[in-house]
């Protein structure tokens, strides 16, 4: 059994690496062969030391390439098209309404209030609670 001398590394700095050979792939200063290569030594490799040996030849990247863009999380497709279900529902009751109401000349009883009203609110609860599909926002 080979014993290292160096700082072990973690799973996440191999990644790292791994990212930035990408980076590097991408902007052409390797070919996919030789990133294969580095990709298999990174992952054999047990020291933080040994790590950097893989990127010694290659120059050092921006800040802003070499870590992933933290964007908020997006709303699930099913609570998007729940909820454009929702206005397209509440816009059609609004409008027969309106035009019962512009029909007959003045304002009637608020009905559509009992359509958009309760699932509106249960559309809302569940988005913030996060029910169905494993999404919480908190």
């Amino acid at each position: 059994m080979d014993i290292s001398t160096g700082t072990r590394a973690s799973n996440a700095e191999r990644d790292k690496v791994v990212r930035l050979l990408g980076q590097h792939m991408a902007d052409g200063r390797i070919d996919l062969a030789e990133y294969d290569t580095r990709v298999a030594q990174v992952y054999v490799t047990a020291a933080r030391e040994d790590l950097q040996v893989v990127l010694s030849d290659l120059p050092a990247l921006r800040a802003e390439a070499t870590e992933p863009a933290h964007t908020r999380p997006r709303l699930p497709i099913w609570q998007r098209i729940e909820g454009t279900a929702w206005l397209g529902v509440s816009v059609l009751v609004l409008a027969i309404w309106a035009a019962i109401s512009f029909g007959v000349g003045e304002f009637t009883y608020f009905w559509p209030v009992w359509v958009i009203g309760p699932w509106g609110a249960v559309l809302a609860f569940r988005m913030v609670a996060g029910f169905e599909g494993g999404y919480r926002t908190s």
